[in-house]
């Protein structure tokens, strides 16, 4: 596991990476995140035999079906062959794990500021990372920290927006 959601990173180059591949989601044509093939496996609820060799992306695109795709667009996952639901195909709801290592769901969020007129769960995160709880790496289906996710839900929330997209 590696130390995903450290509050200080240093991680190679992404940008030179990702120049060297640039595959699109064959079902949606938008760009894919590279994931490691180990979160792919990670979040598989079907057999391990369905992994081909080679490379994988991430297709955060909402309305499309695909979670995993390989780089040659040959291969799909969609959210039927996973363990979990993906909080970017459906960031307005409730039940959805927007914090997949501590559980934090959209609901959860409102809940607390609808109690309190404040959410720590940004906190409670940051506190869980420097406990060294995290596993984003593995147990996140975009393969990294959560914390951008959590904060845009925050701010949304905060700001009165509906969770159910109009």
């Amino acid at each position: 596991m590696s130390d995903c959601c450290s509050l200080a990173k240093d991680k190679p180059d992404s940008k030179k990476m990702a120049a060297a591949e640039s595959p699109f989601c064959p079902a949606c044509g938008e760009k894919g995140k590279r994931v490691d093939t180990q979160i792919v496996k990670a979040m598989l609820a079907i057999s391990l035999e369905a992994v081909r060799g080679g490379a994988y992306r991430f297709c955060r695109t909402e309305r499309c079906p695909v979670v995993y795709f390989s780089v040659d667009g040959v291969q799909t996952f969609g959210e039927a062959d996973l363990r979990e639901r993906v909080h970017q195909k459906h960031p307005f709801d409730e039940d959805v794990f927007v914090c997949y290592c501590f559980r934090h769901t959209p609901g959860d969020i409102r809940v607390e500021l609808q109690a309190t007129g404040e959410s720590t769960v940004v906190e409670r995160i940051n506190a869980g990372i420097r406990a060294g709880k995290c596993a984003c790496d593995i147990r996140n289906p975009q393969g990294d920290c959560c914390l951008g996710n959590v904060i845009k839900v925050v701010k949304r929330l905060q700001n009165g927006a509906a969770l159910v997209a109009t």
